[in-house]
């Protein structure tokens, strides 16, 4: 097999469930209402936290930022993989596959720094209420959330750039629903230790370090709590946090069940069936659980779709 140069790559196919017609039409219904959920739920919870002054705090301006994540998330394989499900055609453009797997690896990686963030917001909240304001200021806000989105997006270009210039040689079908890295990366003959390297450098930094500095903050807001007099006053500490830790579980064990479980020689559908679920899944999940664990939440939905209701 002669390797072919990257440059002369101008597609790739995207095997996906193409083997098993009748799943792909069990999962074009499926992933198209939970996508459809997903747009209208997270598209709700911006909305609401910019329309309600009550929820223009720093709690609620890195939940908008999730939201938003969670939208642009989806967004970057969900549309074509609808259209690969529904048709026989499923080649995606070099450049569109290299554009999917920037924008995928960037809004995945900030929601990890994101979530540290918030994190930090509710050790502040809780640990430090009395310099709380002035510590968690509204350019602090702007500033950490535009930091991470912009070191994510920097890294994720980085890494891109260094897979797409490696040369491919054979077949281009990508075993995956997506283009996935380290999925296009089997596809390539040249030295791939430079990669391989990067993006193990960026799975540290934005896996179990995030993810240490989580426990951390929460480790400290369980002490504090626990030092407070009054079960009323321990209850709204540990309610003000339940949401933000529900969606941090969900968002890590489904991380690491999707990328540190023992891999099988043989590839298995229902893994990737489960993968699917998983990508597409989470992202709607997180303003449910922010909805139905957070009474301001609620009380400002319903105070907005008054405000609609009326201006009919």
């Amino acid at each position: 097999m002669e390797p072919v140069n990257s440059t002369e790559v101008s597609e790739f196919f995207l095997k996906g469930f193409s083997g098993y017609p009748a799943l792909e039409h069990l999962l074009f219904p499926l992933c198209s209402a939970v996508y459809l959920v997903t747009l209208l739920g997270n598209t709700g919870i911006v909305v609401v936290s910019v329309l309600d002054a009550r929820l223009h705090t720093p709690m609620y301006f890195f939940l908008g930022n999730l939201s938003i994540l969670d939208i642009c998330y989806t967004s970057t394989f969900v549309p074509l993989m609808l259209v690969h499900l529904v048709s026989a055609q499923k080649t995606i453009s070099f450049l569109g596959c290299a554009l999917q797997m920037c924008l995928s690896l960037s809004t995945g990686s900030t929601e990890c720094l994101l979530l540290t963030i918030m994190a930090y917001d509710r050790y502040l909240a809780i640990c430090r209420p009395l310099r709380y304001p002035v510590l968690m200021s509204h350019q602090l806000c702007w500033l950490l959330a535009g930091a991470a989105w912009v070191f994510c997006l920097f890294m994720s270009v980085t890494e891109i750039v260094i897979a797409m210039r490696l040369p491919f040689c054979g077949h281009r079908v990508v075993s995956h629903f997506a283009c996935e890295i380290l999925a296009v990366l089997k596809l390539a003959c040249g030295d791939t230790s430079i990669s391989e390297v990067f993006l193990l450098v960026g799975a540290i930094l934005l896996l179990p370090v995030p993810l240490a500095f989580i426990c951390l903050s929460y480790t400290l807001i369980l002490a504090t709590t626990l030092r407070v007099p009054s079960a009323a006053g321990r209850r709204k500490a540990f309610s003000t946090c339940s949401a933000h830790l529900a969606v941090v579980m969900l968002f890590y064990g489904t991380v690491i069940f999707m990328y540190m479980k023992p891999k099988s020689k043989e590839a298995r559908i229902s893994d990737e069936v489960f993968t699917v679920l998983c990508a597409v899944v989470t992202p709607m999940l997180n303003p449910v659980i922010y909805s139905l664990r957070n009474k301001e939440v609620k009380e400002a939905a319903r105070k907005v779709w008054g405000r609609i209701q009326t201006s009919r």
